[in-house]
């Protein structure tokens, strides 16, 4: 059972300010979502494996194949300043 001072604790810690009907009826659905999770519990999951999705998901790769090259002075042809070969940014203090 979730008591309203565990839904004041649980509000402090994420610093919100809960009226006092809002912690009454929190605290009944926190307690509603326990009681739920508890039924859930009892559900025999013996040779079920554990999973992160509900269906299966597969990542679709492609090859890393390079489309055009550029030389290090083409590169540089774009930058606003340069210095020594490298980008020429302001200092961050």
């Amino acid at each position: 059972m979730i008591t309203i001072k565990d839904v004041e604790h649980v509000a402090k810690l994420a610093r919100l300010e809960l009226t006092e009907d809002e912690k009454v009826k929190f605290s009944k659905q926190l307690g509603d979502i326990l009681k739920y999770v508890e039924q859930m519990n009892e559900v025999d999951t013996t040779g079920v494996e554990p999973m992160s999705h509900a269906i299966p998901v597969v990542n679709v790769m492609r090859e890393d194949v390079v489309v055009s090259e550029q030389t290090k002075e083409e590169l540089m042809a774009n930058a606003p300043a340069e210095e020594d070969g490298f980008f020429r940014v302001p200092k961050i203090n």
